[in-house]
């Protein structure tokens, strides 16, 4: 093989290799951005079950001694955290839990080199509610 006859290879596996290189760096910031995303959304969605959980049924309290949850006051109260803090996410309440799932949309920053500009990620959190101090008392 001549000289002249390799001109260019060098080119090309540095443009492939840079290519790469930008793709893997892509995943790392990129995938760290939406683990980020995803530990927020669940923080979130447990910051609103606690606000739901709160709602203690005042009447079933009274009558049985019995800790419950209102559910359609806890409905109230987690869907109220979730616009105080814009956050978009599904709540439902029974009068012993209370789940939240919130859904986030993250913009990835150098994915979109290859076409991927967005991605969904989603946290979900649950909360009872509980009396005493260091742990829960039926």
């Amino acid at each position: 093989m001549s000289p002249s006859s390799e001109q260019g290879q060098v080119t090309s596996f540095v443009v492939v290799f840079s290519l790469t290189l930008l793709v893997v760096a892509g995943l790392v910031l990129d995938g760290g951005l939406l683990l980020n995303a995803r530990q927020q959304a669940a923080d979130t969605a447990g910051e609103a079950a606690r606000a739901g959980a709160q709602a203690v049924d005042i009447g079933t309290l009274r009558t049985s001694g019995r800790h419950a949850i209102d559910p359609l006051q806890a409905l109230a109260a987690a869907d109220a955290y979730l616009r105080q803090v814009d956050a978009d996410g599904v709540v439902t309440a029974t009068a012993e839990q209370v789940t939240v799932t919130v859904t986030r949309t993250q913009r990835l920053q150098l994915l979109p080199l290859i076409g991927l500009r967005e991605a969904t990620v989603t946290g979900t959190g649950s909360a009872r509610s509980a009396r005493g101090v260091d742990q829960a008392q039926p």
